[in-house]
């Protein structure tokens, strides 16, 4: 299913008018963690809000799975999967490193997706064809990098502490056999794949609702999204998304190794 630019940025815009107003403001941030830390805020919920009123409004018949709502019609061939503030943390420590996902899944495949940035003005995403960028004075086609060696490839991940036991092993080889590894970007990482100006993301203990907009964005532009068993990564879990197909691979072999 192609889905319009049109409609991809009114749904930029309408979470845009709920997080933008709220960032770098101190608003109030629930834990939604028994233990641990898992923050929440008035813009995560305002915003999931109107992005789902929007879908309900242009597409009745669809599903739709929200971090902080829930699911409905969860069933339905065609599911739309939002995450309205992915990097809640960094949203509350005032660094533009947060995006709002909205992915549509199709018969369970993620088709269609995009990440929104609107502090920077910022977004990627893909109609289900190819893979896009708008932002300040540039719009164009996303391409992944060519990028085959991972000792010339650059990494990221939200952050070293999602890995623990045999995953930390895993992770830590991994790192350790690519030129350069960057922390703290969540979403923003993988719409840097897409753009081509970063090899591969690897992280783990994911949500759909954090995957599923990437995945298009990623694929549509050339690059590989799997688990790290190689499945498909709608589900979240331990994902690896690289910039081509023998990049992944290499990765793929340290990671099972």
């Amino acid at each position: 299913m192609q889905i319009s630019p049109d409609f991809i940025r009114k749904l930029a815009a309408t979470a845009a008018a709920e997080t933008l107003p709220r960032f770098r403001c101190n608003s109030e941030v629930a834990n939604k963690a028994a233990g641990g830390f898992d923050p929440v805020t008035e813009a995560d919920k305002a915003s999931e809000l109107a992005i789902r009123a929007l879908i309900r409004s242009e597409f009745p018949g669809h599903g739709i799975v929200g971090e902080e709502f829930g699911s409905e019609n969860a069933d339905a061939r065609h599911v739309w999967v939002i995450d309205p503030i992915d990097g809640t943390r960094a949203f509350i420590s005032g660094l533009p490193l947060w995006g709002t996902l909205v992915g549509l899944k199709q018969d369970g495949a993620a088709v269609a997706g995009m990440m929104s940035q609107p502090f920077t003005g910022e977004l990627f995403y893909s109609d289900g064809v190819k893979s896009y960028f708008e932002g300040p004075g540039v719009n164009r086609v996303l391409a992944t990098r060519s990028t085959e060696a991972l000792a010339n490839a650059t990494m990221m991940t939200t952050t070293p502490a999602l890995f623990t036991g045999e995953d930390k092993r895993r992770y830590d080889s991994l790192e350790g056999s690519v030129q350069l590894a960057r922390y703290g970007t969540d979403c923003y990482g993988y719409a840097l794949v897409a753009a081509g100006f970063v090899d591969m993301v690897c992280e783990c203990g994911l949500h759909s609702y954090d995957i599923v907009a990437l995945i298009p964005i990623i694929e549509k532009a050339g690059g590989v999204v799997t688990t790290w068993d190689g499945g498909p990564a709608e589900n979240g879990g331990r994902v690896l998304a690289s910039a081509n197909q023998k990049l992944h691979d290499a990765a793929l072999a340290i990671l099972n190794n």
